[in-house]
């Protein structure tokens, strides 16, 4: 057993000086921001909160408003779109995992989170661009 604690311990220092050498820019979320994008939509958009928390989506997940999720009428579930505000150019990046939105004349409902993230959360609506992002 000792001579096995030997062999393991430069292993472990090893591992251990490597996972300290990575950088706190290895985000998954900046790899996701700079995929090429295809403008889809535009429209108006919504939001959804606090009240149907817990709720089931029509992809099975439980809705969770401090998430970037949205409701799309057609896009695939999974789809990484790119939400952007018209009036103040502030964009997010929102995961489709439901089906929506069911007002007339609206092109997309968000997520509680992601309205904030583009300065829609007071207003309710907002007039937006979508861009579907691609995988290269």
């Amino acid at each position: 057993m000792r001579a096995f604690s030997a062999m393991l311990l430069p292993l472990l220092l090893t591992a251990s000086a490597a996972a300290q050498e990575v950088e706190v820019t290895d985000n998954p979320i900046d790899e996701i921001v700079q995929q090429p994008e295809t403008e889809i939509d535009g429209g108006m958009a919504s939001y959804y909160g606090h009240e149907l928390a817990g709720n089931r989506t029509a992809s099975g997940e439980r809705f969770d408003p401090g998430q970037l999720t949205a409701a799309h009428r057609t896009l695939p579930f999974g789809s990484m779109v790119r939400v952007t505000n018209t009036s103040n150019g502030d964009s997010v990046v929102v995961r489709i995992n439901d089906r929506g939105p069911f007002s007339r004349g609206r092109v997309i409902d968000v997520s509680q989170a992601a309205a904030r993230e583009i300065g829609m959360h007071r207003s309710g609506t907002a007039r937006v661009k979508l861009a579907l992002l691609t995988d290269n």
